[in-house]
């Protein structure tokens, strides 16, 4: 038996102690949300607003290094994982995914945002109680914003 996508999101964040994680039902297709979600090089700059581009080579493999590149000109290589329902994001310190998986009536999507080193945990704990819910539920509502008008 195999996990959802939204389910395995939740538990890696768990066991990330992630400092973003939010997880909301969208009264839109699977195929509108996860077309926005799936599309990191066009629309991940949209949907994150310190990130000026996000640089990922071409082709269908399920496993790319892509590019980030901040607001502030700071850049970071991520290795990319990439299926149907499932993207995880991971560099050496940071560590972002999104999930999603057909509901009636819509979409169930969930996004996810860590720090990787341990040493990091205590700043990633209190971002989380400042802004982290915040900011996860911004991120749903710029998902579902650009998926109503594709």
């Amino acid at each position: 038996m195999s996990v959802d996508p939204v389910r395995r999101l939740r538990v890696l964040a768990e066991g990330l102690h992630a400092g973003l994680y939010a997880e909301e039902f969208l009264p839109l297709s699977y195929d509108r949300v996860w077309a926005i979600a799936a599309d990191l090089q066009t629309e991940l700059p949209y949907l994150l607003p310190f990130l000026r581009e996000f640089r990922v080579p071409p082709g269908d493999a399920d496993r790319k290094e892509a590019v980030a590149v901040g607001r502030s000109g700071l850049s970071e290589t991520f290795e990319v994982r990439l299926s149907p329902g499932w993207c995880l994001m991971q560099s050496r310190r940071v560590v972002g995914g999104m999930a999603a998986v057909p509901e009636a009536g819509g979409t169930r999507f969930a996004v996810l945002g860590a720090t990787r080193p341990a040493a990091l945990r205590p700043v990633q704990w209190l971002y989380g109680h400042l802004l982290g819910e915040r900011r996860g539920r911004a991120f749903l509502r710029r998902v579902a914003e650009r998926a109503a008008v594709r």
